[in-house]
């Protein structure tokens, strides 16, 4: 990266890359460009296959423990620069100081390391076949070149468990960054560079928006490449596993949400105004797992949202959160406006927003919503959340099912045994009782259903995602 201009570049085959093309990425903070990025082609795209492809074979033959080396080294190399590159994130996607450099970026670290430590974990079994005189053994196998499709809004955590998970177990991958934040990316490749990984291994690709579908769809379509995994909205990851379906490869998709925190009668107010705050609003609402749905029992309406009001107008931050772009504030506003035209009201903060700088979005929380607002229907990715009130556990229930996503979600109760009868009745990847619905640690496996997508990261399953099973027999 040189010359007064900073350029962020590809990693091929080991190698850092300048093309002829570049595209501007935009800082939030100021809503102007704060270094370019170079645009891979569909040809480019093409050769990093063909660099992944050609070090699977030696790749997928290293031990275990070598493999655990060089992980657990890049996590060290990602600590030694965290800050750094928490700036970066800050920079690219206007994450603040908590977000970036005491949430996403260590809890990155943290998962690599927790990857490192499952690899020698991974066996096969050998099963008593029914045959007399014969024997078999099952192996657990690697597959191949693996495609990640990545996203912006955590960028370090969503490439790391992308690429380490499939390093992990013998694979070789290309990772196709966000176009909004390719200087993380770019951080993390260049970690494992640092760390010893071989040439070929991890290669980092970013493109101009308008070449996303043609690069993306070269990649799916080669014949090395064995799986993909996406982690995005809902919208693109269908465009995704359609055209995966039609290759017939397989999948991971971890997609958008439209999460709900259940406030029961019984709820401890306070814990429940503090967490359903930091669910909605930390990283400016731009998390998958992000509260948008606040269910409240009708006994307690009035005291959560007076001590919800009272907790938001104690905050004294002097601009409001950062939203990434302009169109995802102008897409929010409008979700806004339409919810108030329909009849909702303003329980804390305006539709509008004005700022001296940036791309800037105060807090927002509706009341007076009904079911078919749009509002209450598709994923905000802002600080902004929506309550109903309603007088029944059944009748919570029932509304938060009522989305079409199943990320994540949160009930608040002082019954510990009626919290866990409402998470084992609610359509959802993840339930938190007495905590907020964003909650991502190595030990846990991460995914949703229905349209929250398939498959898991995190944890031994996360390795299964990337692994194949191969039965062998013989007579003895």
């Amino acid at each position: 990266m040189s010359g007064n201009v900073v350029t962020v570049p590809l990693l091929i085959n080991g190698e850092e890359e300048y093309t002829p093309n570049t595209f501007d990425v935009i800082s939030p903070y100021t809503n102007e460009p704060c270094w370019k990025a170079a645009a891979a082609s569909p040809a480019d795209a093409v050769r990093a296959v063909e660099s992944a492809a050609a070090a699977f074979p030696e790749w997928s033959n290293t031990k275990p423990a070598a493999r655990r080396d060089i992980l657990l080294k890049a996590a060290d190399i990602l600590e030694q620069r965290l800050e750094e590159n928490a700036a970066y994130m800050r920079t690219e996607m206007g994450a603040n100081v908590g977000a970036s450099q005491h949430f996403v970026v260590p809890l990155s670290i943290r998962m690599l390391r927790d990857i490192a430590a499952r690899i020698s974990g991974v066996c096969g079994s050998v099963p008593v076949v029914e045959g007399e005189g014969q024997s078999a053994i099952v192996y657990k196998e690697p597959m191949g070149v693996i495609l990640g499709i990545v996203p912006w809004n955590a960028p370090y955590v969503f490439g790391i468990r992308s690429a380490a998970c499939a390093l992990a177990t013998g694979n070789t991958t290309i990772i196709k960054s966000s176009e909004l934040s390719p200087r993380c990316y770019w951080a993390i490749g260049r970690a494992f560079q640092d760390a010893g990984l071989p040439p070929g291994c991890l290669n980092i690709i970013s493109c101009r928006p308008q070449d996303a579908a043609e690069v993306v769809t070269a990649m799916i379509e080669h014949p090395e490449v064995r799986k993909i995994n996406f982690t995005g909205s809902t919208a693109t990851g269908r465009k995704i596993a359609r055209t995966c379906g039609e290759n017939l490869k397989p999948c991971l998709m971890e997609l958008g949400g439209k999460n709900s925190a259940i406030v029961c009668a019984d709820a401890d107010l306070q814990v429940a105004v503090r967490e359903v705050l930091a669910g909605a609003f930390l990283n400016s609402g731009q998390i998958c797992m992000s509260t948008d749905r606040i269910i409240l029992h009708s006994s307690i309406a009035n005291a959560f949202l007076e001590a919800l009001k009272s907790a938001l107008s104690t905050n004294t931050d002097s601009e409001p959160p950062t939203l990434v772009n302009e169109a995802s504030k102008t897409r929010v506003e409008a979700l806004i406006s339409s919810a108030l035209e329909a009849g909702a009201h303003l329980i804390h903060g305006s539709s509008t927003t004005n700022s001296k700088s940036g791309i800037r979005m105060a807090p927002v929380v509706l009341g007076g919503i009904k079911e078919d607002m749009k509002v209450w229907q598709e994923e905000a990715f802002a600080s902004l959340a929506a309550c109903m009130i309603v007088d029944s556990d059944e009748e919570a229930v029932k509304i938060a099912n009522s989305s079409g996503f199943g990320l994540s979600a949160a009930v608040f109760t002082e019954d510990l045994r009626k919290g866990f009868a409402i998470a084992k009745r609610l359509q959802s990847g993840a339930v938190h009782i007495n905590s907020m619905t964003i909650h991502d640690e190595p030990a846990l496996p991460h995914g949703g259903v229905k349209n929250s997508g398939w498959g898991r990261f995190n944890t031994t399953q996360g390795l299964e995602e990337f692994l194949v099973t191969k039965s062998v027999t013989w007579m003895d």
